[in-house]
């Protein structure tokens, strides 16, 4: 096949058509315009620049067209652009997405644009989207915004930041009620909740899942809450690698409840062996560690709720027994006849 051949293919394939036809599906909740996240049970792909790219977060995978083939089918490279050219003409699904965001501070740098926007505040609608909607409390929320971890994003949503070991921002974790992506132009390292001089390393996939965690252990003082972001970049293993390092570490894989955070968790095991520390798995009571927290703050409501109900049941029947009178009336006998 001459390099012609080989360039057209590229050009008319793209590497969404590949993982249709080989039945994955798009996960549209944790996709964006530029990265389209496609799941085959516990198989993640990840379609980048424009359909022409691709990568697995799970691993060190990636490529164009003819890799992906090659990376799914087993096969070597010619028969793989064999397969690529029964998929000329192929039709894909074009997912709905959301409206575009029209960010007016695209012409800013990262560090520009982290800057741009104020933190939350109390009755801010990033606020009641996170303590309302997420029910984060407000001691959590507080403490996050104080190590300048959140920013206010567009429309209601939060932004959670990355920073490296030098503590510097390199990107952030955007979500909200209707939107889920990470800054353009940024890259994925780690959000960080907590003392950095911590040993006990609780590793979660969104940084919404770190702070429901450290709510739930109550921000444990020895603990640092960690974010991935889903993601699984050189950057992210190489910082987990330094902080996993240190003397007495200890690494917590608190990854979700399903084949996605399974997996997490099997390459956090590996690399918490090699880092020589101690590795454990954390295992949210539901999918994940906010709808955990959601679950626990919704039953501590109804206690509260029953708890009020028998005060007030209480209430009602102490102010019942002083209405009584103290003596009850004696019944004279009627006066007879001839009296």
């Amino acid at each position: 096949m001459k390099r012609r051949e080989i360039e057209a293919l590229r050009e008319q394939v793209s590497c969404a058509a590949v993982l249709e036809q080989a039945r994955f599906a798009i996960d549209i909740k944790e996709s964006t315009r530029r990265a389209v996240k496609f799941r085959r049970g516990g198989e993640i792909v990840i379609v980048a620049h424009e359909g022409r790219g691709w990568f697995d977060p799970l691993s060190d995978a990636k490529g164009d067209v003819f890799g992906l083939v090659e990376h799914l089918d087993h096969v070597g490279f010619l028969e793989g652009a064999d397969r690529v050219a029964d998929l000329v003409g192929f039709e894909i699904t074009e997912p709905e997405w959301q409206p575009a965001s029209r960010d007016r501070g695209c012409n800013l740098s990262l560090v520009e644009r982290w800057q741009a926007r104020r933190s939350p505040w109390p009755g801010s609608s990033t606020w009641r989207y996170l303590n309302g909607e997420r029910r984060l409390p407000p001691p959590i929320l507080c403490e996050a915004i104080k190590a300048g971890l959140l920013r206010e994003g567009p429309r209601g949503s939060i932004w959670a930041a990355h920073t490296d070991n030098a503590g510097v921002v390199t990107g952030w974790e955007a979500r909200g009620p209707q939107y889920r992506g990470f800054a353009s132009g940024g890259a994925k390292v780690l959000f960080r909740l907590g003392l950095d001089t911590a040993l006990r390393l609780a590793v979660t996939e969104a940084a919404i899942d770190a702070m429901s965690l450290a709510a739930i252990e109550g921000l444990h003082d020895g603990t640092l809450y960690l974010s991935t972001g889903g993601g699984w970049s050189p950057a992210t293993q190489a910082a987990l690698r330094e902080l996993a390092s240190r003397p007495d570490a200890r690494l917590v894989a608190a990854t979700d409840a399903n084949a996605q955070g399974d997996l997490f968790a099997t390459r956090l095991r590996s690399l918490a062996e090699d880092a020589g520390c101690e590795w454990t798995r954390l295992r949210p009571a539901e999918e994940d560690w906010n709808e955990t927290l959601k679950v626990r703050e919704k039953e501590k409501g109804k206690e509260r709720q029953e708890a009020c109900r028998i005060r007030t049941a209480r209430v009602k029947g102490g102010f019942a027994r002083l209405s009584r009178p103290l003596t009850q009336p004696v019944a004279m006998p009627a006066p007879g006849k001839g009296s």
